[in-house]
């Protein structure tokens, strides 16, 4: 399975952004999507997930700006985020990770390449 984020870029805070991330390879092996951030200093952080049974969860600190959503046609799968109201906190290497969530856990997981998202203030 490979992830490729892309969407990532330089905006004013207030601005919009939509990351993507499109998935190929075994896609019958991906039941559960996620987007997580990483920024300088700070340890990775999950952002937006669409579980197994399709419940979304989003940090407390994107609720209300953020929208996850995930697209499954046949033979692909994308996942999507519309990021508005943007924040300077808001800039980090944004990740996409997608796997096969069991419940409690993930029995294992993929990760993207990062995508830069930078918010002027």
């Amino acid at each position: 399975v490979q992830l490729v984020e892309s969407g990532g870029g330089l905006v004013q805070a207030g601005g919009s952004l939509t990351l993507s991330c499109a998935v190929s390879g075994t896609i019958g092996s991906i039941n559960a999507m996620a987007w997580y951030r990483q920024a300088p200093g700070k340890q990775r952080e999950l952002v937006a997930r669409i579980s197994a049974s399709g419940r979304i969860n989003y940090a407390d600190s994107v609720k209300g700006r953020f929208t996850i959503s995930r697209d499954n046609a046949k033979n692909t799968m994308s996942l999507r985020m519309q990021m508005n109201s943007l924040k300077p906190e808001d800039t980090a290497v944004y990740y996409c990770n997608a796997g096969w969530d069991i419940g409690a856990t993930m029995l294992y997981d993929y990760w993207g390449q990062g995508t830069q998202v930078t918010v002027s203030s």
